[in-house]
């Protein structure tokens, strides 16, 4: 994507995250108390709507080159941005929820009352969003290029020389330093919504260095604006789509451990927040630590959390499972043990079971939205393979992936039936042969 031309997500994303806003919505409808609650952020129709935000911010540099270290770190930036954005969204709307009188409206008319909203925050905010997303990202693929040929070249500033460039930023037009120059970390592109500049690299010889001190005061008077130095970063340099410091966050962002890179749990745990805003930030990093790394394979997608053991005896072979179901465009989620895990904690990983009959069980992995359990087993004995796997799974889910005994197709659906006339719920069946191949075996149908 070149950086002189603006973008927008297409109607099928305003569509999609129109339709999450009003599930946001209806989640915040359902709260019981008096007083916003921050721990909303790890609803499930809340983090549904922050992954879809994100990933129509991950598209606006699909396309882009640059490290696959690089691109985890950005999507991860526009996550935790995303999330900060549904926490104001869900904070503004909160008021409304009550009528004139201090009584609480009917569901329809309070959705009804919060869709400026859903349009200001998801269409018109939306639309220079992701434009910064996309020319900061461009400009952080860029900037792995230029470290990697070191000192070699200077690095100069570029606008489009056209009637749209800001005159202010039309004065930093050919500014010429070594890429060492502190000057490239508050400067280097994008540097204010909607801004089209990029840097390139020149030879040394063609190109005279400009001084640094008048290369600062240009920088400076090109951002007097940006009174709150919230654009003065450098996304390809800090490994960040968008800076801390946003609309959707506090100034003390610029310092906080946290935000910089403090690692882990722990570190948010011994934090102590003051305020809201702060509080949402912590709550949304342990989310988006416990939802992990998302990969491509095939047509779709396998989501892997940061508290998967990836030397687990069942790892390579859900692994399998998740490959299977992506090639054909499924997303595919892997989920951690957790042994009692604290509720926001669990709530952010299996919060859609809240309030079924599975509430508190930890399902191996989710596929486009359902949950399933995979069963293996170890014995000379197949029946009893099978009916261990059938007991043990279905208290996880009813939608099961086991390990194929040597058993018929009959004897097993049998077995199935007899569990359902018990009034066991059972959903669906997978076998996965010793080949590794994955086929259906029993699905429950309307009839």
């Amino acid at each position: 994507m070149e950086i002189k031309k603006l973008a927008s997500p297409g109607d099928d994303v305003r569509r999609r995250l129109s339709s999450l806003f009003n599930g946001m919505m209806r989640s915040l409808f359902n709260e019981k108390g008096s007083e916003f609650r921050v721990e909303l952020v790890a609803d499930p129709a809340v983090q549904e709507f922050v992954g879809a935000h994100a990933s129509a911010l991950d598209s606006a540099f699909e396309k882009v080159e640059m490290s696959e270290a690089m691109r985890r770190r950005l999507t991860r930036s526009n996550y935790i941005f995303s999330g900060m954005k549904a926490f104001h969204e869900l904070h503004e709307a909160f008021p409304s929820l009550l009528d004139e009188n201090g009584d609480r409206k009917p569901f329809e008319r309070f959705l009804n009352d919060v869709q400026s909203i859903d349009k200001t925050y998801n269409a018109n905010y939306l639309r220079a969003e992701y434009n910064f997303v996309a020319a900061s990202a461009e400009m952080a693929g860029r900037w792995e290029q230029f470290m990697a040929d070191g000192d070699r070249y200077y690095l100069q500033y570029r606008t489009q020389r056209d009637n749209k460039v800001r005159p202010e930023h039309a004065a930093l037009d050919g500014v010429t330093l070594p890429i060492t120059d502190s000057f490239w970390e508050e400067y280097f592109p994008p540097n204010g919504w909607s801004c089209r500049c990029s840097t390139v690299q020149v030879r040394k010889s063609k190109y005279p260095a400009t001084d640094h001190d008048e290369a600062m005061r240009l920088g400076d008077e090109a951002l007097q604006r940006d009174t709150k130095g919230m654009f003065r970063f450098n996304a390809g340099k800090e490994g960040k789509s968008v800076p801390d410091y946003n609309p959707y966050t506090v100034s003390r962002c610029q310092d906080c451990d946290i935000a910089k890179g403090g690692k882990g749990k722990s570190l948010a745990r011994s934090f102590v927040p003051d305020n809201e805003v702060c509080k949402a930030c912590v709550f949304i990093r342990q989310c988006k630590q416990l939802r992990g790394e998302t990969i491509r394979h095939g047509k779709g997608t396998i989501e892997i959390s940061h508290l998967v053991d990836r030397n687990d005896n069942d790892y390579s072979r859900l692994m399998q499972v998740a490959q299977h179901f992506a090639k054909d465009g499924s997303h595919v989620v892997l989920t951690p043990k957790m042994t009692r895990p604290a509720k926001f904690e669990y709530d952010c990983v299996y919060g859609s079971l809240r309030d079924t009959p599975y509430d508190g069980k930890c399902p191996d992995l989710k596929i486009d939205g359902l949950w399933y359990e995979h069963e293996g087993f170890v014995t000379d004995n197949p029946k009893r393979a099978f009916n261990n796997m059938m007991n043990h799974g279905l208290k996880q889910s009813g939608r099961l992936i086991i390990d194929r005994p040597e058993l018929t197709d009959r004897f097993m659906l049998r077995s199935i039936q007899n569990r359902i006339n018990l009034g066991i719920n059972v959903e669906e069946v997978w076998l996965r042969e010793n080949n590794g191949m994955i086929r259906l075996l029993y699905k429950k149908t309307d009839g």
